[in-house]
This record gives C-alpha cells, sequence and structure tokens, in this order.
C-alpha cells in the first residue's frame, strides 16, 4: 500500500526509514499463542480490542460513515444495528477472562460511546473490574465526536480520567462549526454542534488528559495545503498538540456502492496528493520537521513535529488490506460485539472467536 503512494518516495527521503506495526513472519517475539474455545491463534503484537460501542444510534450521521457501508460479502446484520442485551456486560467479562495475559490496548469505539452515558460508565467499570484476570493493557484510547461529553462531561470525564484514558481521539472535521455540520450532520438538538460548547468542552477535556483532533480530509472540508494550514492554526490556539488527518479509507469493490460509497468515491480527497502539497509549502517545510513514517497490517502515516511540539500525522488506511489479514488466520484486531461474540474483525458473524452463548 505504501508503494503505490505518489508520496512514498519523498517520504522516505524526508524520513529516512520506515516503521513497521505489522510483526514480520521470522519475528517470534511480536506473535503470541493464545487458546480461545479449544484452537490455538496466532495473536499480532501490537493488538487492540474494541468493545463495539452500539448501546444507541449515533448523536451525528456523517456522511462518509463506515458503519452505514455494505460488505456484501457478509452475512447477518451489521454491529452498528445490534443492542446490547441485560448480559451483555457479563458477556464482556466474561471474553476478557478467556484473554487472561494476553498483552493488549483498549480502542473504544464503534458508533459513539457517550451518547448513553450509563452504558459508558458501565463498560469502563466492566473494563476496570476484570483486573489481572484479564488481558494486559497497554493504552486506553476512546474515539468520540463529544456529544455526550458536551451533555454529561461532569460524569464522563472524572470516569474517562479515573480509567487511566492514555489519550481521545475526537472527530471534528473543519474548523468552521457549519461546515463541520454539514459533513457530520449532528441530530437536531446535540449541543457539541456549536463552536462555542465544542470548544468549551474540549477545554475542560485537555485538563484530564491529552485530546487529539482528527480530520477527515474531504471535498467541502479540509481539501487543500491552504484549509490544512488554517485548520492547524485554529487547533494550535485551542492548545491542541496532535491533529490527525486521515483519508477516507480505501474501499475495495465488495463494498456496495449505496448513499455513503458514492460520497467517499466523489468527495475524496488523497492523502499523498495532500501531503505532497503540503511538503512542497516553504512554510510547512520551516516549521515541521519529520518525526516518523509508520506502516501497519492496513494503514501508514506520516507524522510531524512543529511550534511548541505540535504534533500533525497525515494517514491513509486500505480495507482490502484489512480484510486479506483477517482472512490470513492470524488475529491482528479483537472486536467484542453487543451480539456476545468476540471476532477478529468488524463483522458480528463472521471470524468468531468466542461467544458468550457458547460459554454458559
Amino acid at each position: 500500500m505504501i508503494e503505490a503512494s505518489a508520496a512514498y518516495l519523498q517520504l522516505r527521503a524526508r524520513f529516512g526509514e520506515l516503521a513497521l506495526r505489522e510483526p514480520g513472519e521470522d519475528e517470534q517475539h511480536r506473535w503470541l499463542a493464545h487458546v480461545l474455545n479449544g484452537q490455538a491463534y496466532r495473536f499480532a503484537q501490537p493488538l487492540t480490542f474494541t468493545p463495539y460501542a452500539s448501546a444507541r444510534a449515533c448523536s451525528a450521521r456523517c456522511r462518509f460513515c463506515s458503519e452505514t457501508l455494505i460488505d456484501e460479502s457478509a452475512s447477518g446484520p451489521m454491529s452498528a444495528s445490534l443492542r446490547p442485551g441485560a448480559d451483555y456486560f457479563d458477556g464482556l467479562s466474561r471474553a476478557l477472562r478467556a484473554l487472561r495475559g494476553v498483552p493488549l490496548s483498549y480502542s473504544l469505539s464503534g458508533l459513539e460511546n457517550t451518547d448513553d452515558p450509563d452504558w459508558l460508565l458501565s463498560l469502563l467499570s466492566t473494563l476496570t473490574q476484570v483486573g489481572t484476570a484479564g488481558p494486559v493493557i497497554e493504552d486506553r484510547v476512546m474515539y468520540t465526536n463529544g456529544a455526550g461529553l458536551a451533555t454529561d462531561g461532569a460524569r464522563l470525564l472524572p470516569a474517562l480520567r479515573n480509567f487511566g484514558l492514555s489519550w481521545l481521539e475526537w472527530s471534528r472535521h473543519h474548523d468552521d462549526a457549519a461546515a463541520n455540520q454539514q459533513i457530520m450532520r449532528f441530530r437536531h438538538d446535540e449541543a457539541v454542534m456549536n463552536q462555542d460548547v465544542f470548544e468549551r468542552t474540549l477545554a475542560t477535556a485537555q485538563q484530564a488528559f491529552p485530546v487529539k483532533l482528527i480530520c477527515i480530509v474531504q471535498q467541502g472540508g479540509i481539501a487543500t495545503a491552504t484549509d490544512v494550514f488554517r485548520y492547524l492554526d485554529w487547533a494550535r490556539d485551542l492548545g491542541v498538540q496532535t491533529v490527525i488527518f486521515r483519508e477516507f479509507s480505501v474501499l475495495p469493490d465488495r463494498y456496495r456502492r449505496n448513499v455513503t460509497r458514492r460520497y467517499i468515491d466523489d468527495a475524496r480527497v488523497p492523502i499523498d496528493t495532500l501531503l505532497t502539497a503540503c511538503m512542497a509549502d516553504p512554510a510547512f517545510n520551516a516549521q515541521f520537521q519529520p518525526l516518523a513514517l509508520t506502516g501497519g497490517y492496513y494503514f501508514w502515516n506520516a507524522r510531524w513535529r512543529g511550534p511548541q511540539g505540535m504534533e500533525v500525522v497525515f494517514e491513509t488506511s486500505d480495507y482490502g488490506a484489512m480484510r486479506a489479514h483477517e482472512e490470513s488466520g492470524a488475529v491482528y484486531k479483537l472486536v467484542f460485539h453487543a451480539n456476545g461474540n468476540l471476532c477478529s474483525g468488524w463483522q458480528p458473524s463472521r471470524d468468531v472467536l468466542w461467544s458468550a452463548h457458547e460459554q454458559q
């Protein structure tokens, strides 16, 4: 994937080397053997675990939302359509115990974790209470649009801090609130759509843990080098130390051309084109220095260090590469779905490694 990028040669010249997060077959120390339900698996290191958040429909209706893409190679309902039952947290606790001793990081994502504060508080409690009977935790990261933090931050922010959240990744796809709303389409009663509420809530969150802003680049949003520089100036004024600019994930043909897929295809801004334009600007080169070029099992990113220690990341990913790795037999990702299935991917009825309903 990296070699196909038009910016790759320039990046290698600037960064000098590529750091690989994906373990090679000969790197035995980066593979972990673990048995689930009587079957041995090879877990890649590093590894992330996502308790997929789907307690209620999302407070935003982002035009590019990956949860509304339809993978025609999958069968059964999508995880976004499932709602956790009364036994969800019991099943999650048992799944974590089945992963005892496995080094991994919590990656809290799915729909919007903060939309149901009580569910999120129960989730944090469950993840904490398993303690040494569960996996060995490295990082704890949550992805959010901030909706629940704007209304229930007084409860959620202290709980997330006490949970030991390593950092928060907050989606805000434009520095102008009206333009951001055209992209994220928050429901009409969500306060976080307003710029003053967003900025005030962000400032409060930053007192509890590091917050990284996530901007999906796209036509009608952040699409040019000039847009990037303006967004960075805005983020810096807010005290943000890390901004991540992401391209829409590259989609293979198996994803149906529905309204979401058509939007992604039509509004895509290739990250290599955008990054090349930034690198051609003398002002960017004067302010930002190469930090790291990293390749994962289905993504790559280029990280830069700028004024006052600000970090800027340009990133892209490929769902075709992700699925190829899922089909390889090795485990690169763990997802616990609302139906009680622990899977090695985002489909709740595919690549099932363990199920709460088979472990009674």
